[in-house]
C-alpha cells in the first residue's frame, strides 16, 4: 500500500468521525418541537407567570443592540486574537504564529533525525506545532476564568454596599475596579476607562463580556441592563446575583470532585499506550520500527489511533457536565 493510499484511508476514517459527531450533535426534532410550543404557550397563555416569562425573555432578547456581535466571528485570525486577549499575556498575534511555526520546525526536524521518515516527523511536526500552543493558551484562559469567577461574588458584593451606602453605578466600578485584586479589578478598571472616554455603560460592560466569554460576567450585564429597562432595587438584585453565583461555583466543586476519579481514568487510559510506545522505542527502535516502513503496521497504527481518538473523546464526554 503506497502512502497516498494511506492518506486515502485515514482521510475516509476521518471523515467518517466528523460525520458521527455531526449527526450526534446536531438539531433534536423533539428539542424543537418543544421550543415552538413553548413559544406558543407564552403566546397564548392566560397566566401571569407565563406572561412575565415571555416578557423577561423578550426584554433580554431585545437587550443587545444591532452593533453587538459575537466576539471573534469575524474571521479565524480574529478569533485568535480574542483568545490570546482572554488568556491575559501580553502576547500578539504575530508571536504566537512565530511560535507556533518554529515549534513545528523543531519537532519536524529532530523527529526525522531519530526515524528518518520525512513525510511522518512532518505531519507529527505540524500537529505539535498547532496544537500545543493552543493548549497552553487555553489553560492560561481556564487559569484567568476561575480566577476571575472565585473573585467575580465578592467584587458584587461590595458593588451592592456601594450602591445601598448611596453612590451611582459608574462610581461603584471604579470602586470595586481599585479594590478587588487580580483580573476582576483589571477588566472592572477596563470598564470605567471606557465609560470616560464617553462609551455608554451598557456597551462598555458588553465589550468586557465578550472579552472574558464567561456566563457569570454575561449574567451581570443583563441583570444590569434589565433593571435599567424594568427598574427595581438594583442592590437587592445584585445580592441575589452574588448568592446565585456562589452555589453556582460550589455545584461545579462538587460535580469536579465527583467526576475527578473518571477524569484520572480517562487520562491514564488514554495516555498509556502512547508513554509505553515511546519508551519501547527509546529503548529498543528496532523492535517496533516496523510501524514506520511496514506499509501493514502503519495502517493498523492509524486505525488504533482512529479508535483510540473515538474512545478518548466518548470519554470526555462522558465526563464533561455544564451547569
Amino acid at each position: 500500500m503506497t502512502f497516498i493510499q494511506l492518506l486515502l484511508v485515514a482521510g475516509g476514517l476521518m471523515g467518517l468521525m466528523i460525520l458521527g459527531y455531526m449527526l450526534m450533535t446536531g438539531k433534536s426534532p423533539a428539542k424543537e418541537g418543544q421550543r415552538r410550543l413553548q413559544s406558543v404557550r407564552y403566546r397564548h397563555s392566560e397566566s401571569t407567570t407565563d406572561r412575565v416569562e415571555s416578557q423577561l425573555k423578550k426584554a433580554i432578547a431585545a437587550r443587545k443592540p444591532k452593533q453587538f456581535r459575537a466576539a471573534g466571528s469575524g474571521s479565524r485570525l480574529e478569533a485568535l486574537e480574542v483568545r490570546l486577549n482572554r488568556s491575559g499575556k501580553k502576547w500578539t498575534l504575530s508571536q504566537y504564529l512565530y511560535a507556533s511555526v518554529g515549534l513545528a520546525i523543531a519537532v519536524t526536524a529532530l523527529l526525522y533525525l531519530k526515524t528518518g521518515a520525512a513525510m511522518l516527523s512532518l505531519g507529527i511536526g505540524v500537529l505539535v506545532g498547532a496544537g500545543l500552543p493552543h493548549k497552553v493558551v487555553s489553560v492560561f484562559i481556564k487559569r484567568r476564568v476561575n480566577q476571575f469567577n472565585t473573585k467575580f461574588p465578592d467584587a458584587i458584593d461590595l458593588l451592592v454596599r456601594g450602591l445601598r451606602s448611596g453612590l451611582p453605578v459608574g462610581e461603584t466600578l471604579g470602586v470595586v475596579g481599585h479594590e478587588v485584586p487580580g483580573p476582576v479589578g483589571q477588566e472592572f478598571r477596563a470598564v470605567v476607562e471606557r465609560i470616560k472616554i464617553g462609551r455608554t455603560m451598557e456597551e462598555s460592560l458588553q465589550e468586557t463580556a465578550d472579552r472574558l466569554g464567561t456566563a457569570e460576567f454575561q449574567f451581570f450585564v443583563i441583570t444590569l441592563a434589565i433593571q435599567r429597562e424594568t427598574g427595581g432595587n438594583l442592590a437587592e438584585t445584585l445580592s441575589n446575583l452574588s448568592d446565585v453565583l456562589r452555589k453556582r461555583a460550589q455545584m461545579k466543586l462538587k460535580i469536579r470532585a465527583m467526576s475527578s476519579e473518571s477524569k484520572a481514568s480517562a487520562y491514564i487510559v488514554g495516555a498509556l499506550p502512547f508513554i509505553v510506545f515511546g519508551m519501547i522505542y527509546w529503548i529498543n527502535p528496532s523492535y517496533i520500527g516496523g510501524f514506520f516502513t511496514d506499509d501493514r503496521l502503519i495502517v493498523t497504527g492509524l486505525g488504533g489511533l482512529v479508535w483510540m481518538s473515538i474512545g478518548g473523546f466518548i470519554m470526555a464526554k462522558m465526563v464533561s457536565f455544564e451547569i
